[in-house]
């Protein structure tokens, strides 16, 4: 598919370019066919390929996750349910080993994050050009099938728990503890000023930091498979051999990177939250 473009780094941008819809600056609603488009459209738009992949695995995790509870039998139990059980028993781990407190919401967010991101993750192991192709047959002028190298998916993730800890917080602690919390530490109460800055960056660094950290994975992760991809457009001989055996060698080492993302977002979400519940500090 590289060798449709009329250079490489048209092939690149189309590859790492979203389905955008939005309002064009005459009024009226459409999709985005360019940078250009995209860039009129400003806030008043909506990436329709991370919405619909990142909804559509959102789905079919409960999906598979309530047909083997369903399905479920202390008899002779089926593979996916001793996955599902496999999982769930992980993720109870986790939450006993990082959260100290009593909280029914945690072990089923947690579990919900890591699946969840690893699904979207997975997406980048299917081939650059397979789907997109497939699209572009129908008409669709761009298609990004990896949510998490969309900056709004992961920062929309991040402040959902950025949400729940600054609910917590308050909730463990009161308002007057919250801001104790942030205005007299780690310094005496006559640096208050010092201490909120201090405090206040800590704390606006979480969500930004779950964001990015998963964000910035993803995004390099994809962008060396769409330059591993352009090896393929010479078409012949070592040159398509070698590409063949970096996307393999590339594709292995990323299912690591893709478990290793969810699994340290997931960890992160537990520990914020032990630590908004915490109420002796």
């Amino acid at each position: 598919m590289a060798g449709s473009y009329a250079n490489s780094s048209e092939y690149i941008k189309h590859h790492l370019t979203n389905l955008v819809y939005g309002q064009h600056p005459d009024g009226s609603w459409g999709f985005a066919h360019g940078a250009d488009e995209i860039k009129e459209m400003g806030f008043w738009s909506i990436n329709v390929d991370s919405m619909l992949f990142s909804v559509g695995l959102g789905c079919l995790f409960l999906w598979i996750f309530r047909s083997a509870a369903k399905r479920a039998s202390t008899d002779a139990p089926t593979g996916m349910q001793n996955f599902v059980e496999m999982m769930i028993e992980f993720i109870d781990e986790s939450v006993r080993g990082s959260f100290s407190g009593k909280n029914p919401l945690v072990a089923p967010l947690a579990l919900t994050i890591f699946v969840w991101i690893f699904l979207m993750n997975l997406m980048d192991l299917i081939a650059v050009d397979h789907i997109p192709w497939l699209a572009s047959l129908l008409g669709v002028p761009y298609l990004k099938i990896v949510p998490t190298t969309d900056p709004n998916v992961t920062f929309g993730m991040s402040l959902s728990v950025f949400v729940l800890v600054l609910y917590y917080s308050v909730k463990m602690k009161g308002p007057g503890g919250f801001f104790a919390e942030l205005a007299f530490h780690p310094f005496p109460k006559f640096m208050m000023p010092i201490n909120l800055v201090l405090e206040g960056v800590t704390l606006i660094a979480k969500p930004v930091s779950l964001a990015l950290r998963l964000f910035g994975n993803l995004y390099a992760g994809e962008m060396i498979f769409i330059l591993i991809a352009l090896m393929y457009s010479g078409g012949f001989g070592l040159l398509f051999v070698s590409g063949g055996l970096l996307q393999l060698g590339w594709a292995i080492f990323h299912i690591l990177i893709i478990t290793l993302q969810a699994f340290i977002f997931m960890t992160l979400t537990i520990v914020y939250l032990d630590m908004a519940s915490q109420t002796d500090h």
